[in-house]
């Protein structure tokens, strides 16, 4: 998905050492000085700032009312630019749905998508045949590669009362040796997500949530296997972090040459280093020291993606991510002459009737979350 075509200085902090899913306090405790670890900062937008190798971060969080019965919202959508409706009128959008929220069917070639879904559903329904439903913490991680049509649409299937979601969906490039590769999709049901809550000297929890890489002793579940976070010497790591007020954590360092950033979306003020900032903001760090990180009077979340770049030129249009104009023509011309496959589905728009999430791969294998 895209938007139209488609976040004072501290003598020591403890770096904090669990693993298991209840809270626990590290037997053993280092210290980190503070140090100014900020590169940049930005305000975030729709559409958040990234870096080598992430291309694009956006965050969904739609305060839907209650459905119609036929998975759209029961309000009258009067006023809304339907097929592209980004205005988050009463507190929500359709986006490119005429009848569902969501992302009609639409294609990619040459990079991931990685699709965090914190609150509500999301159906998947792609030119390889291929389904699922998820949510509620879920994560799909998509390679486009060679290129893929699908849809992502956000059933509302609550009619007695709101359907809130939230989500984030990340683009992580291919190098120019995977672009051309074959399509797939795996799901990270959320039982299978590392989650730990942490607590700081003072018994203030951090809860993290490991989607790639590792943190501490938790390690996240496997990517797939032409992704750039498939190589561990790539450092590719995503996690969200939620920090008690006055919680306190030290972010350990990355590798040299990493680019890391943190993403503040929720809560009224973070330190970070030395440098205090405000919610919604997007926090360019050093990837290779330390980040010591104290949280203010409100429960904060934080998002931080960080990784090795892939180092190559970026050719992008819409939603093709290659490393030349003329690969970008290429796929263009693919497009229209293959549609990567064609439509198996007979809506653009498809909604899965189920009342379980679930995810049937190209090859008709069946994943049921538990």
């Amino acid at each position: 998905m895209e938007r139209r075509t488609a976040l004072h200085t501290i003598a020591s902090l403890p770096v904090i050492l669990s693993c298991g899913s209840e809270a626990s306090r590290g037997a053993s405790l280092s210290t980190a000085p503070a140090q100014d670890v900020v590169k940049s900062v930005a305000p975030l937008g729709f559409l958040w700032k990234t870096l080598d190798p992430f291309l694009f971060c956006a965050h969904h969080n739609d305060a839907y009312p209650a459905g119609n019965g036929a998975f759209g919202p029961q309000a009258s959508l009067e006023g809304r630019n339907i097929g592209s409706d980004f205005e988050a009128k009463d507190g929500w959008s359709m986006y490119h749905g005429s009848q569902v929220p969501g992302f009609p069917q639409h294609p990619h070639r040459g990079f991931e998508t990685v699709t965090i879904v914190r609150q509500g559903l999301v159906d998947h329904a792609d030119s390889l045949g291929a389904a699922a439903r998820y949510g509620g913490g879920d994560v799909q991680w998509l390679t486009a590669g060679s290129g893929i049509v699908h849809a992502e649409m956000f059933p509302l299937l609550e009619v007695g009362g709101p359907n809130p979601l939230e989500l984030f969906q990340i683009w992580l490039n291919l190098p120019a040796r995977e672009k051309m590769t074959a399509p797939n999709f795996s799901m990270l049901w959320r039982d299978v997500i590392p989650k730990v809550t942490l607590l700081d000297e003072a018994g203030k929890a951090v809860e993290v949530t490991v989607i790639a890489g590792s943190f501490e002793k938790s390690i996240a579940a496997t990517p797939p296997p032409k992704s750039w976070a498939a190589d561990p010497s790539h450092d590719v790591t995503i996690y969200t972090l939620k920090m008690a007020p006055g919680a306190r954590l030290v972010l350990p360092a990355g590798k040299a040459g990493c680019n890391r950033m943190l993403y503040f979306f929720q809560g009224s003020s973070l330190t970070v280093g030395t440098r205090n900032f405000d919610s919604h903001s997007a926090v360019e760090l050093i990837g290779d020291a330390a980040a010591a990180l104290v949280n203010g009077p409100s429960e904060t979340e934080v998002l931080v993606l960080s990784a090795m770049p892939v180092g190559e030129a970026v050719a992008k249009r819409g939603p093709f991510v290659m490393n030349t104009e003329a690969e970008i023509r290429k796929a263009y011309e693919d497009y229209q002459s293959t549609r990567f496959g064609g439509w198996p589905w007979p809506k653009h728009d498809p909604v899965h009737d189920s009342n379980e999430r679930f995810a049937r791969h190209a090859d008709g294998r069946i994943e049921k979350a538990t």
